[in-house]
């Protein structure tokens, strides 16, 4: 089951993120979806891990989400997917940050990976939160309370990291979060 859904998981971001950032770098005009106030945010290249933290969610469901939940989060991260390529293509985002790669080792060989694979598009919402989120909540849902604990103030760390690595701005921040409440109402999660 787990297999399953990660390979069509698999399938609709690698189908929805490269193609929304091509298809944004090709277009004249991009929108600046953030406060001019956001800009003041300081850029903390330390916070990388906790961004990159972000991949070992993935295996999380593994360990808390019993087998017959799999199929609801599935379901969350497809949609959650397809929502975002609408929503970049209809609000053409460009970053409003200047993209500094970090002198220091081993920041300085991180950020330019990133940034030779990541364009500053794809940014309203951010599919680093839906992901983060839809992933973390469903975990929580079946966790004992003290992992649960672990698990939303991990969240919270990378919610922050899209902000304080430069990647995102508060608006990407809020609609994922609005898409994650959404989805998680519209494919419920049953609880034994």
């Amino acid at each position: 089951m787990f297999s399953f859904w990660s390979l069509w998981i698999g399938v609709a971001f690698f189908g929805v993120y490269p193609t929304m950032n091509w298809i944004t770098s090709l277009r004249a005009v991009r929108l600046h979806l953030y406060l001019p106030a956001e800009l003041a945010i300081p850029f903390v290249p330390q916070f990388i891990w906790a961004y990159l933290s972000m991949y070992v969610l993935f295996f999380l469901p593994l360990i808390f989400v019993p087998t017959a939940q799999m199929p609801p989060l599935g379901k969350q991260l497809i949609a959650g997917s397809l929502i975002s390529a609408a929503l970049f293509l209809l609000l053409p985002a460009e970053l409003g940050f200047v993209r500094t790669v970090p002198a220091a080792a081993p920041y300085a060989s991180l950020y330019a990976g990133i940034f030779g694979v990541d364009r500053p598009f794809n940014l309203v919402p951010s599919l680093h939160v839906i992901y983060s989120s839809a992933i973390t909540l469903a975990c929580a849902d079946f966790a004992r309370p003290r992992a649960r604990f672990g698990l939303l103030l991990w969240l919270v760390v990378i919610v922050a990291s899209t902000l304080l690595v430069h990647q995102h701005h508060l608006l990407d921040v809020a609609a994922a979060l609005a898409i994650v409440w959404y989805l998680r109402r519209r494919y419920e999660v049953i609880h034994d």
